[in-house]
């Protein structure tokens, strides 16, 4: 009895440090991810607007979204980018979020 609580919390303990749902980050939390980080700058002076696009997963398992850097121009009709950044959430690993916002003209 004591080997079968021993085996099912160490599958419980890898399962939870796997991070199902990972998320594109340059620094990643076990618990708890919130960051903001640049992707590109170009030489375009102004960045008047702003664009953005994101993807969402949960438990690694569904993902979707579109989170590419020409979607975020589209929806904000932005032809010259001056410069992207990015913004990744996850919590535990259960609900990640991917942003990506493009600034230009």
């Amino acid at each position: 009895m004591r080997k079968i609580k021993f085996l099912t919390f160490a599958v419980v303990i890898t399962f939870m440090l796997s991070s199902c749902a990972t998320v594109k980050s340059p620094l990643i939390g076990m618990i708890y991810t919130d960051v903001k980080s640049p992707v590109t700058a170009t030489s375009n002076a102004n960045s008047s607007k702003v664009g953005t696009s994101s993807a969402t997963a949960i438990l690694g398992l569904f993902a979707s979204g579109d989170a590419s850097i020409d979607a975020a121009m589209k929806n904000s009709g932005i032809t010259k980018i001056h410069h992207v950044d990015e913004h990744a959430t996850s919590f535990l690993g259960i609900f990640s979020t991917y942003q990506v916002f493009v600034y230009g003209e």
